[in-house]
């Protein structure tokens, strides 16, 4: 019988692929050389993927790569939660035991999510950063295992995969840096229609450099006639090879089924329907056999020998004669593991479960389902809870479904799957109305959702209510990136409470719309938080209770600190005290202590924060630590105490990654990159801000590490590259949710930009804007830079005609500022001094006694990019004073910061202090950086006498017209001459050039025209 089935129906020679096989070996071998590579490989179903693979992981394997396959599952319609990477790590860890356990030593309880066979999953606290941690954690592994071995993880049947699984490898694509280690991903790109899942994933990976993607395409005719001539051993004959080219259009498995088909005398009646073809050969093996066939289909991509077994209900003999049939015709195929079969291609299995009659797949369902729960042990242990709850729901068996479905939903929470959780749970509400009461009422809450009070008193033993499963979904979407999904929960779930009123539920629901609306950039979500707060006034205390209170504080500390804030806060850590409520208690006097730092009281503040700090870190309670991590040391460096924080911020990265806190370490990232920049370690500074903009999980600590590197450029001079960063920190930072620390260094940064590039009006339209918005309590740290900035362009364009109008208005609003703004620590009163001195330039008044005690103010700080600064506007009013002994002093200070200047890479300030030492006749004694200007200015910048002309009067804010009377030349050569100006400047504009040439100080007010004083805007 086996006789008239057994057909060798794969080609033993490979064919073609030969570029696409030369992709896959290069990337291997960049691999080896130190270069991580990802992949993603598609094509339709049949076309040769699998088969491509193979020829390669086993080349690979010949060059001492470990291979490591993982495949998505698909049981039903439904995916396993990480299934392929579970796989894949399984095999790395048999292929290398001793590197796999030094790589995952310290986490083996997160990393267990993905590997239970590591131990018992952490019960840590679930938050939105739990997936990304998990991630992270997943990439350094796998980076630290490749670290002295090539690794392929090639990941199979990317089509089926659920969304964690998809969000994990894009994470990796995105973040592989290090390691011998190849990722390749397959596809099956005819199933990916405009509404499938893994479509915005592609799209996304596409736009990544670091990702290669390779598309199969269908064989030619050649290749199809030496894939025949494999298959038969033989020549074919040329008008079979034809006929079988133009059925199967190229494609290999179609190629194989139709040439099998032909071999065995059947393509007489063959079809033109793709199912008929695929399920002739399922057709023609005996009936046991066909019904195997059946009951494979429906368990799953791979199913178990014992399971098999128990569902299809044969006698032994009879059942393993059924499968050698299956086998031997090359429609099953044993697993790897040797325990179990799969069919040997999908496009097989699929013909024959959709050929299953409606009743008969329900059947099949329940068989499975029963013969689960009557020997869980059929199945792997970390698979069991999810198929037997897809079983049960595609039995259509709403009593059995339910409590299964609930189970799996618990497995995923705890496998941080958030997505997949909130599938069952919308699965559960699904069949809610269609399971007897008294189903219902022996069900328990599944879980507990942060401080939700589950339906009736006690948990343990008031039933499930419909309310609380919305909690777990709601919550589940927020975590898993499904905020859309979990809007549309609270919206419906806030409607029932209309009905049925519970005030401290509602005010649950209104704290998880507020921190979706944040999340999802459609506002700030301070009117959610006031409900929430306006429901539970008045309440007794509670953990619902407590919370509101400790959000309410934590925003109004970012968006409007003050007395109202400080008291939400102490009424938290009260709260939170009664109830036992220690996480939210943590969060309060963290919040507590910082608004006592902003308001005048840093030591006290700054104990309660080391004191919380500690308590986090001996209690485990490790997203309380890690935010302390970047408080603690942002408060420190609001009173000027850099060097301080700087370790403690080092100490926070490492903690951060270590527990893979990606926000928190994105964010400590940037507050050290300021810090360093203070400190005048400006490319340690850089590289910290580059780490900040790359490890974030959330858009606003990308944005924060965006915002340093623009203010580093802005200080080495490179204003296109301080545009671009500015440009990309308000992007991250949006404009739904504004908040004074970004607000204002946002502001600061693009009026300096604005003025460095002659943009007087845009500036101070940045000025006006923050002095409408003004400055809340405890924003001094942001507040003095922005003003001190505005002083400084004012000062610097005094003698623009462009900057006259409004001018005096401008210095008034700045000075009143500068009154108000507190000056308590003394950094600010530094600043304050500073301020100050820069209004006296701006109205032409500052003296070296108005500059002294602002460089003894930051001669005692730790700033020395501050300090050369003011030293040389110490030295240009020593200067303008005279005399011999002020003419050595301002020497004396301008080489002190010639030097800083140097040493930081401050173009700006370096040409300046030398622009001023030339003008004196000093002599800077340094480092030759470059040959001294010549004495003229306008020569070094290539500028004829002619154009030094033409470019006084347009500093002057002459038009070319006007330009062309007083040099009696046509205003045809003077528009001439002027682009040519533009040209040697490297501007854009008019202004641009006046604004330069300002700052060059090629002109002094008594070389330019008399008319100068008194002309109005450039037209």
């Amino acid at each position: 019988m086996l006789g008239t089935v057994e057909t060798r129906s794969v080609s033993p020679v490979f064919v073609g692929r030969t570029d696409e096989l030369g992709a896959l070996n290069d990337a291997l071998a960049r691999a080896a050389a130190g270069e991580p590579q990802a992949l993603l490989l598609g094509g339709e179903a049949g076309v040769g993927k699998t088969r491509l693979v193979e020829e390669f992981t086993m080349a690979a394997g010949r060059r001492e790569a470990v291979v490591a396959l993982g495949g998505c599952v698909e049981i039903g319609a439904d995916g396993l939660p990480f299934a392929p990477f579970s796989s894949a790590l399984r095999a790395l860890r048999d292929a290398l035991p001793e590197e796999f356990a030094a790589a995952g030593a310290g986490q083996e309880e997160e990393l267990a999510r993905l590997l239970p066979e590591l131990g018992e999953a952490t019960s840590s606290r679930h938050d939105e950063q739990g997936m990304a941690r998990l991630f992270e954690l997943t990439a350094r592994l796998l980076e630290r295992v490749a670290a002295d071995h090539p690794v392929v993880l090639v990941l199979e049947d990317l089509h089926w995969a659920d969304a964690s699984t998809r969000h994990l490898l894009a994470y990796l694509f995105r973040t592989l840096r290090t390691g011998r280690l190849v990722v390749l991903a397959t596809y099956r790109s005819d199933d990916i229609h405009r509404r499938h899942p893994l479509r915005p994933l592609l799209a996304e990976l596409d736009r990544l450099r670091t990702v290669r993607r390779i598309e199969l395409a269908r064989f030619t005719r050649d290749e199809v006639a030496r894939q025949i001539a494999g298959i038969l051993a033989a020549e074919p004959d040329p008008a079979r090879v034809d006929e079988i080219f133009e059925r199967s259009d190229g494609n290999a498995f179609f190629v194989e089924e139709l040439a099998v088909s032909g071999c065995e005398g059947c393509c007489d009646g063959l079809t033109d329907s793709l199912r008929d073809l695929l399920l002739v050969r399922v057709e023609k093996l005996p009936e046991t056999a066909q019904r195997v066939a059946r009951v494979v289909a429906e368990g799953g991509s791979t199913v178990e020998y014992r399971l098999i077994a128990a569902v299809a209900q044969l006698p032994e003999d009879d059942l393993i004669e059924a499968l050698r049939a299956a086998v031997g015709a090359n429609i099953l195929t044993v697993t790897p593991a040797g325990d179990g079969y799969r069919f040997r291609h999908s496009l097989v299995r699929e013909a024959v479960a959709d050929d299953l009659l409606p009743g008969e797949r329900s059947r099949l369902n329940r068989r499975y389902a029963e013969a689960l729960e009557a020997d869980p042990a059929l199945v792997a242990a970390d698979a069991r809870v999810m198929r037997l709850a897809s079983y049960w729901y595609h039995a259509h068996d709403a009593a059995k479904a339910l409590p299964a479905v609930l189970d799996a939903s618990v497995v995923a929470r705890r496998r941080h799957a958030y997505t997949e959780q909130l599938r069952l749970l919308e699965r559960a509400m699904e069949l809610w109305d269609g399971v007897p009461q008294e189903v219902r009422c022996a069900l328990r809450p599944v879980d507990y959702t942060e401080v939700y009070p589950p339906c009736g008193c006690d948990p343990a033993t008031t039933p499930l209510n419909y309310l609380d499963l919305m909690a777990e979904a709601a919550v589940a979407g927020r975590f898993g990136g499904e905020r859309e999904r979990a809007l549309k929960i609270t919206k419906r779930a806030l409607r029932l409470l209309e009905d049925e009123p519970d005030a401290l539920r509602a005010a649950w629901f209104w704290v998880q719309r507020s921190r979706l609306v944040q999340a999802q950039g459609r506002g700030d979500g301070w009117q959610e938080l006031a409900t929430a707060q306006d429901l539970v006034r008045g309440l007794p205390p509670s953990e619902v209770h407590a919370e509101v209170l400790a959000l309410v504080a934590g925003w109004s500390m970012l968006h409007r600190p003050g007395p109202e804030a400080f008291a939400s806060a102490e009424r938290a850590v009260e709260y939170a005290r009664m109830v036992g409520a220690r996480d939210t208690e943590l969060h309060a006097r963290l919040t507590l202590s910082g608004l006592k730092v902003d308001a005048g009281d840093p030591e006290t503040g700054l104990a309660e924060m080391r004191e919380v700090l500690r308590d986090a870190l001996a209690e485990g309670v490790h997203h309380v630590a890690g935010r302390a991590y970047v408080n603690l040391p942002s408060e420190l460096q609001s009173v000027g105490r850099d060097r301080e924080a700087v370790p403690l911020m080092r100490e926070g990265i490492a903690f951060a990654r270590k527990h893979g806190l990606l926000d928190s370490e994105a964010w400590t990232w940037g507050n050290l990159s300021d810090a360093l920049y203070s400190l005048g370690q400006w490319p340690q500074a850089a590289e910290a801000a580059a780490h900040a903009t790359r490890v974030g999980h959330s858009a606003k600590p990308r944005g924060a590490g965006a915002l340093k590197l623009a203010h580093l450029a802005l200080g080495r001079g490179d204003l296109a590259e301080a545009d671009r960063q500015l440009a990309a920190a308000r992007a991250h930072y949006g404009t739904h949710d504004p908040m004074p620390q970004a607000s204002l260094p946002l502001a600061r940064l693009a009026l300096g930009v604005a003025a460095a590039q002659g943009r007087i009006a845009d500036a101070r339209a940045e000025l006006l804007q923050a002095l409408e918005a003004g400055f809340p309590p405890g924003t001094q740290r942001y507040g003095w830079p922005l003003l001190l900035a505005a002083a400084t362009t004012e000062a610097d364009a005094r003698s623009l005609p462009a900057a006259q109008p409004d001018r005096a208005d401008i210095l008034d609003r700045l000075e009143k500022a500068v009154r108000k703004l507190t000056t308590g620590a003394p950094l600010w009163q530094a600043y304050a001094r500073w301020t100050r001195a820069e209004l006296l330039r701006a109205r032409g008044r500052d003296t070296a006694d108005a500059w002294s005690p602002v460089v003894t103010a930051f001669e005692c700080l730790d700033r020395p990019y501050d300090l050369a600064r003011v030293r040389h506007r110490l030295a240009a009013a020593l200067l303008s004073q005279g005399g011999d002994d002020e003419r050595e002093r301002a020497l004396e200070v301008l080489r002190l910061a010639a030097a800083v200047a140097d040493h930081l890479g401050a173009r700006p300030l370096a040409d300046t202090v030398a622009r001023l030492a030339q003008r004196a006749r000093l002599t800077l004694a340094r480092t030759p950086r470059q040959a001294l200007a010549p004495a003229d200015p306008a020569a070094a910048l290539g500028l004829t006498s002619r154009e030094r002309d033409v470019l006084r009067l347009v500093a002057a804010g002459r038009t070319n017209r006007q330009i062309a009377e007083a040099l009696f030349i046509s205003p045809k050569t003077a528009s001439v001459h002027v682009s040519n100006i533009l040209a040697k400047l490297g501007v854009s504009g008019r202004g641009e050039a006046a604004a330069l040439a300002h700052r060059l100080e090629l002109f002094t007010e008594e070389t330019l025209p008399e008319e100068t004083l008194t002309a109005g805007r450039t037209p």
